[in-house]
């Protein structure tokens, strides 16, 4: 039986990964500090957990080996943040590993000057996160072709599912903005709302890391975007979902440098961090070379997330039912 370790996997991502690697008849270790997947599954029954605190070990130096001494064919890694992160583990796993898949991100991407953006255009972060992970990615693509390293990364979007927070219409994460357009009231939007956000359900991207696994000889090597099939605009997440609620949009704009004096700095800060990059990407790749047809539209994924909001007392409940 091929053995999977997955570093993460109790968090968005493998709340749905692991029970598909599990249900496709794979031996799957999950190496995490002891947190519950997002929701119950009964093929957790059948996941060793291996409790390791990984900047502790990181710091001591054991990290890598203790990965290393689980004898996975498959490691993939969902918290990798840093190049000498990447390093320690790659060090200690190099050429006893048949495949190793990298959680990135669509924000090794700054602003794209054609959309969708596909993976082969020129990677051009900003900001510490972004550029940290275009770093890792540029590390193990070039590890890849130099060396034989099997790696594959793959690039999730905004992250939805139920059980925490989705991106919402203004660009942040307060899941207050939906009780705001449950109530009907007017929602101010930074400029004219035009700027792109773009989701993807958890379960796509574990979607992808399955698919990049099964065509092992066409996804070594490669980035995969991990999104949904389109974007969507601030404008038109939040018609649609003032419509969701059961009501007409009612919307306002104003200049963004404006607009953040009404918001905490905390949430105008992220909102400034979407926008400035407005992600659009095409998923063109993995359709071709893995399969990859995701199940839900990005609207269809926020959705799920908020009537789970709604359910859970987070957000005001719409006032008929659709």
């Amino acid at each position: 039986m091929t053995r999977v370790a997955i570093i993460g996997g109790s968090g968005h991502v493998g709340t749905y990964l692991v029970p598909r690697l599990v249900e496709a008849g794979f031996e799957v270790i999950n190496v995490a500090r002891g947190r519950a997947p997002y929701r119950p599954n009964g093929a957790w029954a059948r996941v060793a957990t291996v409790e390791i605190d990984r900047e502790a070990a990181e710091a001591d130096g054991s990290f890598g080996s203790r990965i290393a001494a689980l004898e996975a064919d498959i490691v993939i890694d969902m918290i990798c943040f840093t190049l000498d992160s990447a390093r320690h583990l790659v060090g200690a796993i190099e050429g006893q590993v048949r495949h190793f898949l990298h959680c990135g991100t669509i924000w090794v991407y700054g602003h794209n000057a054609a959309i969708p953006a596909t993976e082969d255009q020129p990677l051009n972060a900003f900001g510490d996160y972004g550029t940290r992970k275009a770093a890792i990615e540029d590390y193990l693509l070039d590890k890849a072709r130099r060396d034989g390293l099997p790696a594959t990364v793959f690039r999730p979007g905004h992250i939805v599912g139920p059980g925490w927070d989705p991106l919402n219409p203004a660009g942040h994460f307060n899941s207050a903005v939906f009780s705001q357009i449950a109530r009907g009231d007017e929602l101010v939007l930074p400029n004219f709302g035009l700027e792109t956000v773009h989701h993807v359900h958890a379960d796509d991207v574990a979607q992808v890391v399955m698919g990049a696994i099964g065509n092992w000889s066409t996804s070594v090597g490669e980035a995969f975007n991990a999104v949904s099939p389109q974007a969507v605009n601030l404008r038109g997440y939040a018609e649609h979902m003032y419509r969701f609620f059961g009501h007409e949009p009612k919307l306002s704009y104003l200049p963004f440098e404006n607009w953040k004096t009404h918001q905490s700095p905390e949430e105008a800060q992220a909102t400034w961090e979407h926008i400035a990059r407005s992600p659009s990407h095409s998923i063109a790749k993995g359709e071709r070379l893995i399969g990859y047809r995701p199940r839900y539209t990005s609207l269809a994924a926020v959705e799920e997330a908020v009537t789970w909001l709604i359910a859970n007392g987070r957000s005001e409940a719409p006032r008929r039912t659709r």
